[in-house]
């Protein structure tokens, strides 16, 4: 059973705590709309999202053709030859693990909810390569969310991160074949021409069930990113992920961090590419 163990409210919104989970609401209403999950010696991630007007749930986790993809989370595949992707699902003898700290730093103010998921990577045998923290800040604006998103990894020891066609942060949305999806780059790609290459930003939308019509999630690359703009890996079931490591390698020195910043845009119905361009350059400020 899990305790709560903090409660707080503003004029709009109810944030419920306990060390491992966090669960926004909307006064008023029972079901939370965002949850964070934080277990112990867990991949941390953020599921469900409930589309904004209360209609269907936007992410999935651990669907059959990738059962260690879990909503919205980072993963990476080759740091000093460890894997924090499938997190030991494929039994794979050099996945890594991840160790997640109590939630930190929730803090609820009128519309806007930010948060802290800080967690210690170690290799196999147990010793720590790096510290990595996920600060979050939700804004609610009624038919869309705005999730930010700071990302950042403090090697604790000297690092290699390998080049590989994916790896990052990925979002998971409950795509179906039969139904299908509709794919967005801000180059106007389709998602096989998408796979690997660079783009400013990336959004899909589909059938979701428990509403009629589309429901959608935007991913903003910022402009201060290593690699911006970023290449993106598109799979086959239109997963997004803006992807540093398909651009090649890259080190950290014991002590050094890595710092990149991202806004996921969450939607019911359909945007456009003209109107998510618009948002995409509201959020670099131009």
């Amino acid at each position: 059973m899990t305790i709560m163990k903090q409660q707080l409210e503003s004029e709009t919104l109810v944030v419920t705590s306990s060390d491992h989970y966090m669960f926004i609401n909307r006064k008023g209403e029972e079901r939370p709309f965002l949850t964070q999950q934080a277990e112990l010696n867990r991949r941390p991630f953020i599921h469900p999202i409930v589309a904004p007007d209360g209609k269907g749930v936007l992410t999935e986790d651990a669907p059959a053709h990738h059962p260690w993809q879990h909503g919205l989370y980072v993963g990476l595949n080759d740091v000093n030859g460890y894997g924090f992707w499938t997190e030991g699902v494929s039994n794979a003898p050099t996945d890594g693990s991840f160790h997640p700290a109590p939630l930190m730093n929730i803090s609820l103010s009128g519309n806007e909810v930010c948060w802290t998921v800080r967690s210690s990577w170690r290799e196999p045998g147990g010793e720590l390569l790096l510290i990595e923290e996920q600060n979050w800040c939700l804004k609610d604006l009624g038919s869309t969310y705005e999730l930010d998103m700071s990302w950042t990894l403090k090697a604790e020891k000297d690092l290699s991160f390998g080049q590989y066609a994916y790896g990052g942060l990925f979002l998971r949305m409950p795509y179906r074949h039969e139904q299908g999806g509709v794919f967005l780059n801000s180059e106007g790609h389709t998602p096989q021409e998408a796979d690997g290459e660079r783009a400013r930003w990336a959004a899909i939308h589909m059938p979701i069930e428990g509403r009629q019509g589309h429901a959608g999630m935007a991913i903003f690359d910022h402009a201060g990113n290593p690699e911006y703009p970023s290449p993106w890996r598109v799979d086959g079931e239109l997963g997004i992920s803006p992807s540093r490591c398909i651009a090649g390698s890259w080190r950290l020195n014991k002590g050094e961090s890595h710092l990149a910043q991202y806004r996921i845009v969450i939607y019911h119905g359909t945007l456009d590419a003209n109107e998510i361009e618009k948002k995409w350059l509201s959020y670099i400020g131009g």
